[in-house]
């Protein structure tokens, strides 16, 4: 029986990308294949630009639960009503720890599955929504998701968003790299999809509006 570690499980409305404005519970995994998550690492780290923290399970409905349904039982509790829910496996790197007991775990409890994954690694079946962000520097293994959401601007020639148009998804987002150089990025990112219209901009208004 797996034993997941969880930095923390919150409501909130999706703030970014295709499903931005939907009410969802988040689930962040601890841990990440490209970064350890301590400051004193992101030098050398293959993705620099994290502005999450994944390290631990002391957050807001963290813990360490043994057993799928333990989790899936954890997070059904913070979706209101009796309807289907939906809920944002994320991290750090998600595909990491969830797997196939815990997809069929959460479809039990009428749970929507979204992951937010930097694609090295193929996650496990049957998940309802797969957000791909590339991240320059990291071979993504996968060969499609239902959105590619694109980080820009990334210098390196592997993660430019003509690297990625091609790839077989349904919406391909472009998020302006937060940080001091954010107002300078958004406008570089808006510009590029109005140039290139396959692409959609996808803002972080989470942030904006004070949410997690």
């Amino acid at each position: 029986m797996s034993t997941y570690l969880v930095k923390e499980v919150f409501l909130t409305l999706q703030g970014e990308g295709a499903h931005a404005g939907r009410p969802a519970v988040f689930c962040r995994f601890t841990g990440c294949n490209l970064w350890t998550g301590r400051e004193e690492h992101r030098s050398t780290a293959v993705c620099q630009f994290c502005d999450t923290d994944f390290v631990g399970t002391d957050g807001p409905g963290g813990g360490q639960f043994r057993g799928a349904v333990a989790l899936a039982d954890h997070v059904r509790s913070f979706w209101p009503g009796e309807g289907r829910g939906f809920v944002v496996c994320t991290g750090g790197e998600p595909t990491l720890q969830l797997d196939d007991e815990l997809v069929e775990a959460l479809h039990a409890h009428d749970l929507e599955i979204a992951i937010e994954t930097n694609g090295t690694r193929l996650p496990p079946a049957g998940i309802d929504w797969i957000c791909l962000s590339p991240k320059a520097g990291a071979a993504v293994v996968l060969d499609r998701a239902d959105e590619v959401k694109l980080v820009y601007p990334q210098l390196q020639p592997e993660a430019a968003p003509e690297r990625w148009i091609g790839f077989p998804a349904h919406v391909h987002s472009l998020q302006p790299m937060d940080g001091p150089r954010r107002a300078a990025n958004t406008a570089a990112a808006v510009a590029y999809c109005l140039e290139h219209p396959d692409w959609r901009l996808s803002v972080q208004t989470h942030k904006d509006i004070g949410i997690p």
